[in-house]
């Protein structure tokens, strides 16, 4: 699949660390999401089907996270993980980018693709900092939120397309806290008690299994959307961690 992204470079040559950001479920990346400094090369992805990236891929929403679910080859975040993965292999094609010191940040959906990001390239990404990260104990998770089950149920239950076990079996493979315990980078979660759309236990069934140097934040009267407070300390952390000052 064709995919995009922005790609933000200092104006004085050089080599820099590079901090990669993976976006919300729907949501478009855009170029000022990654102006993350002069000293700094930011790079937006918009993986398949997000943004800039509807060439090949583009089952739209509702309905993205069912798309080939029957299928654990053919599973739309089977190709999703792997863009992030081919992000990741761009940034190590550039003479400008500092190979050693790549970040990968992002909330939500972005949450569990930086997960996976940082999962995947265990020798390649140095720092990582999922927020309210989305793709985890699926089956905990639909009990104890709306959506997306709401999704799953009208396909399983209602349009009998497969069974739950069938269903299970794909997100298995995609499931963040499968994947938790091959990051090697050191890690920043931020959560927050009161999201009803990525609910703390989720994110904790994932980072529990991370078995690098990690660490959360959190906001207990918090949803969805943390305060300004984590994006500052959550760059300070990535800054400090690249060994930026």
């Amino acid at each position: 699949a064709l995919i995009r992204g922005w790609y933000r470079v200092p104006v004085k040559p050089g080599r820099y660390p590079a901090i990669m950001q993976v976006q919300g479920y729907s949501s478009v990346m855009v170029p000022s999401y990654v102006n993350y400094g002069d000293d700094v090369i930011g790079f937006g992805l918009n993986i398949r089907g997000h943004g800039n990236s509807t060439d090949d891929v583009n089952p739209g929403f509702p309905g993205y996270i069912l798309t080939n679910l029957e299928d654990k080859e053919k599973y739309i975040y089977r190709g999703a993980y792997m863009d992030c993965v081919r992000a990741v292999d761009f940034l190590c094609s550039r003479p400008e980018v500092d190979a050693s010191c790549i970040a990968v940040e992002g909330a939500s959906q972005g949450g569990a693709l930086t997960f996976a990001t940082a999962a995947l390239n265990n020798d390649r990404i140095a720092v990582c900092a999922p927020q309210v990260p989305f793709l985890s104990d699926f089956r905990d998770y639909f009990r104890v939120a709306n959506w997306p089950g709401n999704e799953f149920i009208e396909l399983v239950e209602q349009k009998k397309a497969l069974t739950w076990d069938q269903a299970y079996y794909t997100l298995s493979y995609f499931d963040i806290k499968n994947l938790a315990h091959m990051i090697k980078a050191p890690l920043l979660m931020g959560v927050g008690l009161m999201d009803e759309v990525c609910p703390p236990h989720i994110n904790f069934a994932a980072y529990n299994l991370v078995t690098a140097e990690k660490k959360y934040i959190v906001y207990p009267s918090a949803g969805h959307g943390l305060p300004d407070h984590f994006y500052n300390a959550k760059i300070e952390w990535i800054r400090e961690k690249l060994g930026l000052k």
